[in-house]
């Protein structure tokens, strides 16, 4: 859509536009799509099914960050919106994408908490304005996330007791993307840990406190976005 395009608004969309946000004729407001498109407008007129979106400026491509963490978490189990907070944080921090691992301890998820989970990203991505939406990927038995382990150049598995991370990544390579593997609540299998290792996983420890799934997951992938971007560019 070009400069003076329209677009029709109504459904969800509306409602949250007029009634939460309350905008009104001749707002400006800014659409994007979650592929990085992004565009400039104003809201032409209001009627009881939906608004006019009137472009101001041609769209823009706004490149997706080079940072890419892929989130593997066994938190199909997760009780009382756990799950929700998991997905909605890691949307917020800048995950690439999140896959529930389907494990020994935790070896179902639901399909409707899959369509939850979906909605959960759509209304963050808005919150945080987010011009790229993190990728829900299907649920993934350990096996299918094997052969991924053994190619990411860095793979992290939270264990108890391990190396602290930090500790871990003054050792390692500049790198801006890998795996971030968390557990269920009992943890991993003896047999399932000892699987990912020999694939090439690396063991991090993440304090001297045992965590639920969710608050590892946060840990993990907060301290690696931080590390992420504080790293030098192979050009400077």
């Amino acid at each position: 859509m070009a400069q003076g395009g329209f677009v029709r608004v109504d459904g969800d969309e509306f409602w949250h536009m007029t009634k939460v946000l309350r905008l009104s004729t001749n707002d400006r407001v800014e659409l994007f799509n979650g592929k990085g498109g992004l565009i400039q407008g104003c809201i032409q007129m209001i009627d009881r099914t939906g608004l006019d979106f009137v472009a101001l400026e041609d769209p823009i491509l706004v490149l997706p960050l080079t940072t890419q963490w892929h989130v593997f978490a066994a938190f199909g189990t997760l009780k009382g919106g756990r799950a929700d907070w998991l997905v909605e944080k890691c949307t917020e921090l800048g995950a690439h994408s999140v896959t529930p691992l389907l494990t020994d301890r935790s070896p179902t998820i639901s399909e409707n908490r899959v369509d939850r989970l979906q909605r959960v990203i759509f209304a963050a991505s808005k919150q945080c304005q987010r011009l790229h939406e993190m990728a829900l990927n299907p649920p993934m038995k350990i096996d299918h996330l094997l052969p991924l382990v053994a190619q990411s150049k860095l793979s992290f598995v939270a264990i108890a007791e391990a190396t602290p991370l930090v500790s871990t990544l003054t050792s390692s390579r500049n790198e801006s993307s890998g795996l971030i593997v968390v557990g269920p609540e009992g943890d991993f299998t003896e047999k399932e840990v000892n699987r990912m290792m020999e694939a090439g996983a690396t063991a991090v420890g993440l304090g001297p406190h045992r965590l639920r799934v969710e608050t590892a997951t946060i840990a993990l992938l907060a301290t690696l976005m931080l590390w992420s971007d504080s790293q030098p560019t192979p050009n400077s």
